[in-house]
């Protein structure tokens, strides 16, 4: 089992940028994927990107693909989220999530999300 802090969320303006992190207990921290997820007010929640368990394989939302960057380091347990070119509608709290490598469900681990507000 792995539990997950988010933390760098906060107000900025339309333009700027944001670093999310995400921080995992436990020493098994390179044998999950780990995920970014959003969800903005009044909707569902939403996948923003997805990162394997070295680093070396990422995936993105339409949505977010070319201003979002999603890292790991595995000596700090922590995944990152580095959001550049920030815009009005990317306000909601963000979730990172995590589930073992290989598992084709969906993810069972969460945290307890970062709001992120941007402002025009």
């Amino acid at each position: 089992q792995v539990q997950l802090v988010e933390s760098g969320g906060g107000l900025v303006q339309a333009g700027g940028s944001l670093r999310l992190s995400c921080a995992a207990s436990g020493r098994t921290f390179s044998s999950y994927r780990m995920g970014w997820f959003r969800q903005a007010p009044g909707k569902e929640r939403v996948f923003a990107a997805t990162i394997n368990w070295s680093g070396l394989s990422t995936s993105y939302a339409d949505s977010v693909k070319g201003r979002f960057t999603v890292s790991r380091d595995n000596a700090k347990n922590t995944v990152y989220l580095q959001m550049n070119s920030l815009k009005p509608e990317d306000t909601a709290v963000y979730y990172c999530a995590a589930k073992i490598s290989g598992y084709a469900g969906s993810y069972p681990y969460w945290g307890q999300g970062t709001q992120v507000t941007v402002s025009s």
